[in-house]
């Protein structure tokens, strides 16, 4: 089977050879440089530029020269084996043989997420070796591999976010036919791939769009990089095809399952048809047939982009990150409470009930953190399936001064207990890599701009100034630790050691996460499966919470303890402990939990 998206620009091979086109309707003049030669490309309507070359064949080299000043590479280029900077290399999109054709993708309700660094994920840090490790990752449970985001950026080791080539997959971890190899063995596991997108901004090196097609950007909206993606302003059409290409092109001539849209609190957009709405109906239009999810980081908690139609299907978005959940669980099991903990200070546990009950703990209340103003919008009418819960992710772990995971800030006993309510709730669950035996590695930030020592002493001296507004940094001195994510060294200690989850203590912890995720599968889906009839949530007694998930097919219940002193709770006769943690003793239908314990019970419809 041959797979290929089509788009009205870029390098696209037809009977008459090839066709190159470029939006460049700020450049007077613009040419094709082609393995040595050079091709005018004459202007037409909109600033559109396009030149056919009968005898282009796959695998060569081609950039553009604009107004005789500046050679850049295809901002639509399908692979840059020579760097953001470098020339495009013209790709055959179906030179690549999938394997794949009865794969339809798997229901939203079994998704558990493993979200991965292609480059620090391995040693190599490729899509092969990636792809070696893929029998391991399905057979622990997991059922959805994330990828942060592959989009082409300067240099040889990067986060992702500052990609600049949205079309190219990154030279660093292989080639596109590696990634679609990838993938194509991920579906044979029955395991899905989602990939992480960036339709905010640009990174900071290797952008070249101002140059010659400067209405890519607008100064009406601002974001936390500078001037905004103009999705809303005059010419902004091109702008808005370009991302909405880009979407389709992972999903159709990549055959990925589902596409994870970063900070979109960060895509302004004051038109009548929002870009993220355009986004997803276009999606929807153009693919059928099989499963496809679309999921949201929004921290501006807008559960409009979550709405379900009469059947209970996205009308946008499938589901979005729940922040809420994450920074609850993480003030009650490290006690940090500086920067965005501190909207949860007060009463973490019953952030963390709204969070697990109603999906947003923040639902138009005002947030102390954002200097009292309202943050989100109403969400306990949508299911649980709408929101992606997690302990950890890349952000979470990775923006921390010396990026510590969990296992590094709290206990063992306290960790299994939010891993079990992450696994077992209804919530759709998300691990970061190595999350699953506790791995000992960190996740630090790293950027490598080459030899641009300016962009690379701002990004070092910026980070300094991100963390001296927290005690523990605020003396210039206890500054100087901070990992410089410029420096080699930095992301090669983030790689994952896959030796140690055989090692103890990350060979228990990896056994609990597989066991965990088994009766996930086995109980919980079907659970989640069924319609949903509401939530809440009750503290019966001081640092205790009680969560109810009402669902056609039964009741979910998961308790958990905090810090209280020892409790005894009775358990209904038709209630059947599906966990408990190992501390907690059963007797006579009484069951007694001891501080930092949790059990989850169900009770089937009759």
């Amino acid at each position: 089977m041959k797979r290929q998206h089509h788009m009205p620009f870029g390098a696209e091979l037809s009977g008459e050879g090839v066709r190159f086109s470029v939006w460049a309707p700020t450049a007077q003049r613009v040419s094709l440089l082609l393995e040595g030669a050079e091709h005018p490309m004459p202007e037409s309507d909109g600033g559109w530029r396009a030149s056919v070359v009968p005898a282009a064949r796959p695998g060569q080299r081609y950039a553009f020269r604009i107004d005789d000043r500046l050679i850049v590479p295809d901002p639509a280029s399908r692979f840059q084996p020579e760097d953001a900077h470098g020339p495009s290399m013209i790709i055959d999109p179906r030179a690549y043989a999938w394997s794949d054709a009865g794969w339809t993708g798997r229901p939203w309700e079994e998704a558990v997420l493993y979200e991965l660094h292609v480059g620090t994920a391995t040693t190599a840090g490729t899509f092969a070796e990636l792809q070696s490790k893929l029998p391991e990752i399905a057979e622990l449970g997991v059922t959805a591999i994330e990828l942060m985001p592959l989009a082409d950026f300067p240099g040889s080791r990067n986060w992702g976010y500052d990609g600049v080539l949205p079309f190219a997959p990154d030279a660093a971890y292989g080639t596109p036919d590696e990634l679609k190899r990838l993938i194509d063995s991920a579906h044979a596991l029955r395991l899905m791939v989602f990939i992480d997108v960036v339709y905010n901004h640009f990174g900071p090196s290797g952008n070249h769009l101002p140059g010659y097609a400067a209405p890519f950007f607008t100064d009406r909206h601002l974001t936390p990089w500078g001037s905004a993606v103009n999705f809303d302003g005059a010419e902004s059409r091109p702008v808005r095809d370009f991302f909405i290409h880009n979407a389709l092109y992972w999903l159709e001539e990549f055959h990925a399952d589902g596409l994870r849209l970063d900070a979109v609190h960060a895509v302004h957009d004051e038109s009548g048809t929002h870009i993220l709405a355009e986004i997803a109906s276009s999606v929807r239009q153009a693919i059928s047939g099989r499963e496809v999810h679309l999921v949201l980081e929004n921290d501006a908690n807008e559960s409009r982009w979550l709405a379900r139609d009469r059947r209970g299907h996205p009308q946008f978005y499938t589901a979005q990150w729940n922040d809420d959940w994450h920074h609850a669980w993480h003030v009650l099991l490290t006690g940090e409470r500086e920067g965005y903990y501190e909207d949860y200070s007060k009463d973490a546990v019953g952030h963390l009930g709204r969070a697990a009950s109603a999906g947003f703990a923040y639902q138009g209340e005002p947030s102390p953190h954002r200097g009292g103003r309202s943050r989100g919008q109403p969400s306990a009418h949508l299911p649980p399936s709408a929101f992606v819960a997690f302990l950890q992710n890349h952000d979470q772990t990775g923006n921390r001064a010396f990026g510590e995971r969990l296992c590094h800030m709290t206990g063992p006993e306290r960790l299994a207990l939010a891993r079990a309510a992450l696994l077992l709730s209804p919530q759709i669950p998300l691990l970061f890599m190595g999350e699953a035996w506790a791995a000992s590695s960190p996740f630090q930030f790293f950027v490598d701009f080459g030899e641009d020592e300016s962009l690379a002493m701002a990004v070092r001296e910026g980070r300094r100034r991100e963390f001296a507004r927290f005690g523990a940094f605020a003396d210039p001195q206890s500054s100087e630790p901070i990992p410089d994510p410029t420096a080699p060294a930095t992301a090669a200690r983030s790689v994952l050691d896959w030796g140690e989850r055989r090692r103890e203590p990350h060979g228990r912890t990896l056994a609990e996460t597989s066991r965990l995720l088994h009766l996930r599968a086995s109980r919980i889906v079907p659970l989640v499966s069924s319609a949903y009839l509401g939530a809440s949530f009750e503290r019966p007694w001081v640092g205790a919470l009680d969560v109810t998930w009402r669902l056609a097919a039964g009741e979910l219940n998961f308790f958990a303890t905090g810090g209280a002193a020892a409790r005894s709770l009775e358990i209904g006769l038709d209630c059947e402990i599906l966990w408990k943690s190992a501390a907690v003793r059963e007797s006579k239908g009484t069951v007694r939990l001891p501080e930092w314990t949790g059990l989850a019970l169900e009770s089937r419809a009759p």
